[in-house]
């Protein structure tokens, strides 16, 4: 009998440390999912940070504890540094990374060395030549390019000489709205003569206005319409040209938002810019990302929304939501 009861006593201390060394298999543990933006510091990235916190509260809420992980580089052109984050995240071993990238080549390595490592990536914003990312989160950018061709058709009657003040090379989302720009108004508008389509803003505010102003020296008397494909491009050319009393006698198209477009808009020196969503890129790549990562199905490509906004219209529920995202409640 008292070896019956020593056997129990026995087969009872394995089990308990069988199961102390091998938890249950429904044990949930912190995923964590690694942000990378292009550059830090224009408001679209705000926008997209935060609506990467809401996503990560939303799903800790239900019951998966998320934690975002902000990261990039200061300027949108420091290949080097998205890189070196990249690889830094990779090798940390995080769940997951949610990237724009800033070059749709450069990055395409890092991406797939990741993949490799065992952390996935979801592309938002941007493209990337590759298709080893789990899921590619953005705005049409083709469509924002050709709203913006037709809003400058519509302004200048279909006919007059327009400049387009591009961003960078190697950019692939600010290319494709370039390019929508660019074939829709030479299909619709035919007697609209695009006067300088080759030159680049660069990375930020201070070297586009000074491409601005170089552009503006060259054209400035000859043009009646200007597009530009993106937050910083539009800030240099709406500040070249508030300095030579030129803002609002020109047609002027720009590409997001920010708190000096909406005031511009009021005062008739900007007559449109095309906004994105970067709140809901943001979300939803945090959210992509993690349903990847519980085994759920995920769509290749996920439009995340473009429209233009006029003085006409920006007043609007839906646009004043897009023009003012609640940054200040989640990023504190």
């Amino acid at each position: 009998m008292r070896k019956f009861i020593f056997l129990l006593v026995l087969l009872s201390l394995v089990a308990a440390c069988t199961n102390s060394n091998n938890p249950a298999p429904n044990t949930k543990k912190k995923l964590t999912i690694a942000v990378i933006p292009k550059g830090t510091t224009h408001e679209f990235w705000k926008s997209i940070h935060a609506g990467s916190i809401k996503a990560a509260n939303e799903l800790t809420a239900q019951g998966t504890e998320v934690e975002v992980i902000w990261k990039g580089p200061l300027r949108e052109d420091d290949r080097e540094q998205q890189i070196q984050v990249v690889e830094g995240f990779a090798a940390q071993g995080v769940s997951g990374i949610v990237l724009a990238p800033l070059d749709n080549r450069a990055l395409v390595r890092p991406v797939s060395d990741a993949g490799r490592a065992g952390v996935p990536t979801v592309i938002i914003d941007s493209g990337l030549e590759s298709e080893d990312f789990v899921s590619f989160v953005a705005t049409d950018n083709r469509k924002g390019g050709t709203l913006a061709a037709d809003r400058m058709g519509q302004l200048l009657n279909g006919k007059g000489k327009v400049l387009v003040l591009r961003y960078a090379e190697g950019s692939a989302s600010t290319t494709e709205r370039e390019e929508g720009f660019l074939s829709q108004i030479k299909q619709k508008f035919p007697e609209i003569e695009l006067v300088s389509t080759n030159q680049y803003a660069g990375a930020t505010r201070d070297t586009a206005k000074r491409a601005s102003e170089n552009l503006l020296n060259q054209f400035g008397d000859q043009i009646q319409g200007i597009f530009t494909p993106n937050e910083s491009s539009t800030a240099g050319m709406l500040l070249a040209l508030q300095d030579i009393g030129k803002a609002g006698k020109v047609s002027f198209v720009g590409f997001d938002s920010s708190q000096a477009f909406i005031d511009a808009l009021n005062a008739n020196q900007l007559h449109g810019i095309v906004v994105q969503n970067p709140f809901n890129m943001g979300y939803l790549g945090v959210r992509t990302m993690v349903e990847s990562l519980q085994g759920k199905p995920i769509s290749k490509k996920i439009d995340t929304g473009v429209m233009l906004v006029t003085k006409e219209n920006m007043e609007t529920p839906e646009v004043n939501a897009l023009l003012h995202p609640p940054l200040d409640q989640y990023l504190k």
